[in-house]
């Protein structure tokens, strides 16, 4: 069941936006969205959070400078997803800029798992560095530090992951440990890297270490900072939405990196026109894919390529990649509904699925569909090694899934081997003969944590369109913005009438609409079935562009 809500707007924000000269549509979206003021919905680089309240990252900015002056060999280790790659691609090019040796590896999947194992630390002994940098990954890696300082090795995490109840006996930079100031806790893994590269070159910068006085322009890096905060699906408050906006306005002018360059190319998207969209929905999972199916540092290689040539032989494997994802995701997901489709799954609380032929790298996409699909808390398992399973899981509001598997671990020892994670998206390793010892534990602290009312789909929209608003113009101011995670794009609701639908693609419905005296082209995305001759809908604008032509069109995403 859906619960259809529009979203509540207060009326002094809103009067007062508008008051500032802020479109009166616009004032009701944004103040339903926490603002108040005209100044939080304008991103001025200077608006970003000073970097000095972030714990340790005076201490860390010095030890780099020193390992720099040193000519120590820097090693940065990365995790394997979308904000890893980019945290990884910005830690190396930027400390390139200010004169380090550096290099990076990132734990293929598959081998190593996540995170800064013993295992990746003898690896990364190989290669002899002075000092390992975590990027996005770090601050549950309690006996990967300790291997590394048996090794000589010292360690410098970086990180925005939640800290478990122990953390490693390392230097640490992330605005989520305990005690840190930072009034923002919702920077990515690239985020985190970009304010330690802000820190240094202002430490080099009093030092004296610029021949210039002044250092790299860190603000050209920020293509990379806004991809990898946008993919990674993280809380976009003002701090990031300043990120965002700027990574987007360089993309927009075609001073991006050549490798981001060649992930718009290849999808076939126009970086002149680039929005959030782009980046999570179709750079993102491309950039994804290598880590999900083969090896992150193939999408690493891409975003850090200098020339075009090898960016886009290295970006068109990525959308290879990406092609093969999407196939087995859907063979996994039509499995899970037959799996599902044999229990009530709308009786459960929880859902928690396993086939000993699935792929390691696509469980966590395939949770998230069927999440969105059932609403409910979902873990996907597929083979590890040695007799274990490992799962990802993404969650709804309201059940916090990181805390959710601390309960069942202190609950039922022995059957989590490890875990780690968000509120939102965790990940897992347990026993095989323990997945059925799991779901019952998964599903009692579901059903402990989470009501029939949590259960219940809710679908915020921002009400009525004004007919004055239904317009190309409105539809590419919209999609110019920075919306996403926590500032979630705006939807309207409204009647129309179908003037005619066909289904394309085998399962989506190709619309013509009426609203008044106006049509829209439209489109219902996953939907095969037609629509009566009169729907009430929740729907979204977009500036559809074809063969030179640009067109307001409808996109529907509910019918009431």
């Amino acid at each position: 069941m859906s619960l259809i809500r529009t979203r509540e707007a207060p009326a002094a924000a809103t009067h007062a936006l508008a008051e500032q000269g802020v479109h009166p549509l616009l004032a009701r979206v944004f103040a339903a969205r926490g603002v108040t003021d005209a100044s939080d919905v304008d991103y001025p680089l200077a608006g970003l959070l000073p970097w000095e309240s972030l714990k340790n990252i005076r201490a860390m900015a010095a030890r780099l400078a020193d390992a720099i002056a040193r000519r120590e060999k820097l090693l940065v280790v990365a995790d394997y997803d979308a904000d890893g790659a980019t945290a990884c691609a910005l830690a190396v090019e930027g400390l390139s800029r200010m004169g380090a040796v550096v290099d990076y590896i990132v734990p293929n999947r598959f081998e190593y798992g996540y995170g800064l194992s013993p295992q990746i630390v003898e690896l990364a002994a190989s290669l002899a560095p002075d000092v390992i940098v975590t990027v996005d990954n770090g601050i549950a890696s309690v006996d990967g530090v300790k291997a590394a300082r048996a090794r000589g090795i010292e360690v410098l995490v970086t990180d925005h992951h939640l800290p478990g109840d122990s953390l490693p006996d390392a230097l640490i930079v992330n605005p989520n440990q305990g005690d840190c100031p930072f009034p923002s806790k919702n920077l990515a893994g690239v985020g985190v890297m970009f304010y330690v590269l802000l820190a240094l070159r202002a430490h080099m910068r009093e030092t004296g270490a610029f021949a210039d006085g002044k250092g790299p322009n860190l603000a050209e890096l920020l293509d990379l900072v806004a991809l990898g905060t946008v993919a990674d699906v993280v809380k976009l408050d003002r701090n990031n939405r300043i990120l965002v906006e700027h990574g987007l306005r360089r993309m927009r002018a075609g001073r991006m990196s050549p490798g981001v360059a060649a992930l718009f190319r290849v999808a076939a998207r126009d970086a002149k026109k680039a929005n959030t969209f782009d980046l999570g929905f179709t750079l993102g999972p491309r950039l994804n894919a290598a880590g999900r199916l083969d090896d992150m540092s193939l999408g690493i290689a891409c975003l850090l390529s200098r020339d075009e040539e090898t960016a886009t032989t290295l970006a068109s494997e990525l959308d290879r990649l990406n092609r093969e994802r999407r196939n087995i995701e859907a063979g996994m997901q039509e499995e899970a509904l037959a799996d599902l489709a044999l229990v009530d799954a709308e009786g459960r609380y929880t859902l928690a699925l396993f086939h000993d032929d699935w792929h390691q790298g696509v469980v966590g996409i395939v949770a998230s569909r069927l999440k969105e699909r059932f609403h409910r808390p979902t873990i996907v398992f597929a083979p590890g090694d040695d007799g274990q399973i490992k799962g990802s899981g993404r969650s709804i509001a309201g059940f916090h899934l990181r805390d959710a598997l601390d309960l069942v671990a202190k609950r039922h020892p022995g059957v989590i081997v490890k875990f780690g994670g968000h509120a939102m998206a965790a990940g897992l390793t347990i026993n095989a003969d323990a997945f059925d010892d799991f779901c019952r534990a998964f599903e009692a602290v579901g059903r402990e944590l989470l009501t029939p009312d949590t259960l219940e789909r809710l679908i915020e929209t921002d009400g009525a369109l004004p007919a004055d608003c239904m317009v190309l113009s409105f539809a590419e101011q919209l999609g110019a913005m920075v919306w996403g995670q926590g500032f979630p794009a705006p939807t309207f609701q409204g009647r129309f009438y179908v003037v005619s639908q066909r289904v394309v693609g085998g399962k989506h419905l190709k619309l013509r609409l009426m609203q008044g005296d106006a049509e829209f082209d439209g489109m219902f995305f996953n939907r095969g079935e037609w629509l009566p001759e009169t729907v009430d809908a929740v729907y979204h604008l977009a500036a559809n562009e074809w063969q030179g032509r640009k067109e307001l069109q409808v996109y529907i995403d509910h019918v009431l």
